[in-house]
């Protein structure tokens, strides 16, 4: 047999590699997945199985072809254990009688072609789960690289949605407040100066009431976007509702930051078209600029807030720059304040009373209880030092309420050598004449102390009529009901219609200071309003008692033109309960 010749030529008939590559078939079902049909596997099994007849006829045998269709099963996912294993037994025991090869050495080309079925197949199987094994490595790298880009995007947009306001886009109080510690931090140490604009609108609630939130909203989104516009490039932040915040970062002065905050007003100052309405707003803003070198952002931010305030009660519509003196003492008031209701507990507060003396016979008809608080600090403190401290915070209702009962507790022990004992007067702040109890914890006081309603008087100043409520006057009327005096204080300052005293249940009138000491030459202006305020009480059965007397002389006019009491360090200073029953006795 010569090189190149064919080798097993059927002596009788055609050879059947149909029928071997159907027997192949069906040995290879089950065995594998294969993402093919069966007639589409015969076709590709009718292909070896030539491919292996051509190995075998070929003279030197060419071991190659078993890899090449070793090679080829496994592309075609004709890859498990269980399908080489079968492969090999039905080649062995049919391909040479199915084809009918015929050779002398048939059983060793057969045995040498099935070697290298199995050794191709091996390596097709290794490379196949290398080429795998790579494609997941790379999968992997490049799904680990899409999930770190996903996940840096995400954080970006978490980041973006955490420090800047959902509705205007701009940075917000947590982005602000990053960058301001920032800025404090790079520059402790040296010469650098930052700047802050605490800006708020003015009355928005105004905007939204007339033309509803969504408009409001809209206004808020295109002030927003003209505040960045005017002060580039300097940082905004929306803090919430109508207020902002502008970082000016590296300050030569006061006047870099006095020019952003009139850059941001003249921006604010032009209309804008809203949903079709023309919506104007004003701001008012609050100025801090200071060296970095020793202050804190808190400071910085308590210091733009309460500039702010002064810039709103101005009215608004402005500016205010930070003053120290002023906020060191608004910051002393605010712990005044603060220590109230600590005083009132620890017992700090005491009443002195003042004489209300008869200018007819120099008898004492009445005394004011005038509070006073011993503060373990400041010492004695007197009520204009704290009294407005109380009426802003609400905590004159306590105070009040404390005054009233230990005045009552006090002035019902006092007698007088002669006559009556004299009446005390208590002082009756706006909150306390609006509280609807106030009527029984009068009578429950007067129960509890023993005190004749007669004897106490309540002060209340003739601003507090002019508003024309009709639940203040209902209260006084059932507080008179009960015997109780009812005096309107600092009379001739309200500027109200004298109309209404002829409504309220008062007992007497006590005229203003201001006028006393207008009582100097003969025909005085504030003499001949004296009188005739005078005149008009008496016509109403009214007693009339004259506030601020200082001299002998006021103390003779104002008997003269028949006034009834004068009140004033003329007649006694304010003085402690002992020291008015020793004058009394």
């Amino acid at each position: 047999m010569g090189s190149g010749d064919s080798v097993g030529e059927p002596p009788d008939g055609p050879a059947r590699p149909g029928a071997f590559a159907r027997a192949w078939a069906k040995a290879l079902a089950g065995t594998s997945y294969l993402p093919m049909t069966h007639a589409q596997l015969e076709t590709l099994l009718q292909r070896l199985t030539d491919q292996l007849a051509a190995a075998l006829r070929t003279e030197p045998l060419d071991l190659r072809a078993g890899h090449r269709v070793a090679t080829e099963l496994v592309a075609s996912h004709i890859a498990s254990a269980e399908a080489l294993g079968r492969t090999v037994e039905v080649i062995q025991l049919r391909l040479v009688r199915d084809l009918d090869l015929v050779a002398d050495d048939i059983a060793d080309r057969m045995a040498r072609l099935l070697a290298a079925i199995a050794t191709g197949y091996a390596r097709a199987l290794r490379d196949r789960t290398l080429d795998e094994q790579e494609a997941i490595r790379r999968a992997a790298l490049i799904a680990r690289a899409d999930a770190e880009r996903a996940l840096r995007a995400s954080e970006a947009r978490f980041r973006h949605q955490a420090t800047h306001d959902p509705l205007t886009d701009l940075p917000n109080r947590t982005l602000f407040a990053e960058r301001l510690a920032a800025v404090c931090t790079a520059h402790r140490d040296d010469v650098h100066r930052v700047g802050l604009c605490f800006l708020d609108i003015d009355r928005f609630k105004r905007i939204n009431d007339s033309y509803g939130h969504q408009i409001g909203d809209r206004a808020l989104v295109a002030a927003a976007h003209r505040l960045s516009r005017a002060v580039e490039p300097h940082l905004v932040a929306r803090l919430g509702g109508d207020a902002f915040m502008i970082l000016v970062e590296r300050s030569t002065g006061t006047g870099d930051v006095v020019a952003v905050a009139e850059s941001a007003l003249a921006a604010l100052a032009e209309p804008v078209l809203v949903g079709g309405h023309d919506v104007t707003v004003t701001a008012s803003v609050g100025v801090v600029e200071r060296q970095v070198a020793g202050t804190t952002p808190d400071d910085l931010w308590r210091a733009a807030g309460s500039t702010l305030h002064w810039a709103k009660s101005a009215g608004g519509a402005g500016w205010a720059l930070y003053d120290a003196e002023r906020d060191n003492r608004e910051q002393a008031r605010q712990a005044l304040s603060a220590a109230i209701p600590g005083g009132l507990e620890r017992g700090e507060f005491y009443l002195d009373y003042q004489p209300l003396t008869s200018l007819q016979d120099g008898s004492v008809l009445g005394v004011e209880a005038l509070v006073r608080w011993q503060h373990p600090q400041l010492g004695v403190l007197r009520p204009d030092s704290f009294i407005g401290l109380a009426e802003e915070t609400g905590l004159i209702v306590p105070l009040g309420s404390w005054v009233l009962a230990e005045a009552c507790r006090e002035a019902v022990g006092w007698s007088a050598a002669t006559g009556e004992p004299p009446y005390v007067s208590v002082n009756l702040a706006v909150r306390q004449l609006r509280r609807p109890d106030l009527v029984q914890e009068v009578c429950s006081l007067l129960r509890h102390t023993g005190l004749p309603p007669n004897r106490l008087q309540l002060e209340i100043t003739e601003s507090m009529m002019m508003s024309g409520a009709e639940e203040p006057v209902r209260t006084l009327r059932a507080l008179a009901d009960l015997g109780v005096r009812i005096a309107i204080d600092d009379f001739g300052t309200g500027y109200s219609n004298l109309a209404y005293l002829r409504d309220l249940p008062v007992t007497e009138l006590k005229v203003a200071g201001e006028f006393v000491r207008g009582l100097r030459a003969p025909e005085a202006a504030d003499e001949r309003i004296l009188a005739s305020l005078v005149s008009l009480a008496h016509a109403l059965d009214l007693t009339v008692t004259a506030e601020g007397v200082e001299t002998v002389g006021q103390a003779e006019r104002l008997r003269a033109i028949g006034c009834d009491a004068g009140q004033g360090w003329h007649f006694g200073r304010p003085a402690p309960a002992d020291h008015i029953l020793a004058r009394l006795r």
